[in-house]
């Protein structure tokens, strides 16, 4: 080989591995650069999670707790469900119970709105519905299609205050709920 084409050989070899050089100088960059956004986004959920004491209404209703707006519910809640991750965030959705007596949060009347066609699906609502409702005159069964079991809180002009899923809810936790959250009809 002639020595101008052994120079121009080698100087392609260089060339070539500068390029190489360079190219895994660029992906050790922007592969650190993506581990340390990964790090960063991993930190901030982290202090998300740990720091966040109350949840949005957004996620506490995502969660089913949009009625259990009491933190004394939540002890309640607790006694019957032993996930302690569950009852943390039921906390993390509750307010403080007031020293007052009469400011414990009562309904006037509900809707159980649930989908016919998913009762199968829910036996205890099921049981409620057959054996337990007429206890609850104000208490009225609401077929939508589509629906999940949930209860819509009624305020004393029958407008909707709340609404709280009960997909995973036991017969007698729907029953305490309503003796708790429901007031009695008045006797004439």
């Amino acid at each position: 080989m002639s020595p101008a084409l052994s120079y121009f050989f080698s100087s392609l070899d260089l060339a070539e591995r500068e390029r190489e050089r360079e190219m895994k100088r660029r992906w050790l960059s922007s592969y650190g650069v993506a581990a340390a956004v990964v790090v960063v986004v991993l930190l901030a959920a982290l202090s998300i999670g740990t720091s966040a004491e109350q949840l949005s209404t957004r996620e506490c209703e995502n969660l089913g707790f949009s009625g259990l707006a009491l933190c004394s519910d939540c002890k309640t809640f607790s006694e019957y469900v032993k996930d302690k991750e569950l009852v943390s965030d039921c906390y993390k959705c509750c307010t403080e119970d007031s020293n007052d007596a009469t400011a414990k949060v009562a309904y006037s009347g509900a809707i159980l709105e649930v989908c016919m066609r998913k009762l199968v699906f829910y036996p205890e609502v099921v049981g409620f519905i057959e054996e337990e409702k007429d206890k609850f005159p104000t208490v009225k069964v609401q077929y939508v299609f589509n629906s999940p079991p949930k209860l819509i809180m009624l305020d004393h002009a029958g407008d909707q205050k709340e609404t709280i899923r009960i997909d995973n809810w036991k017969r007698d936790h729907i029953l305490q709920f309503m003796r708790e959250k429901v007031k009695p009809v008045a006797a004439n």
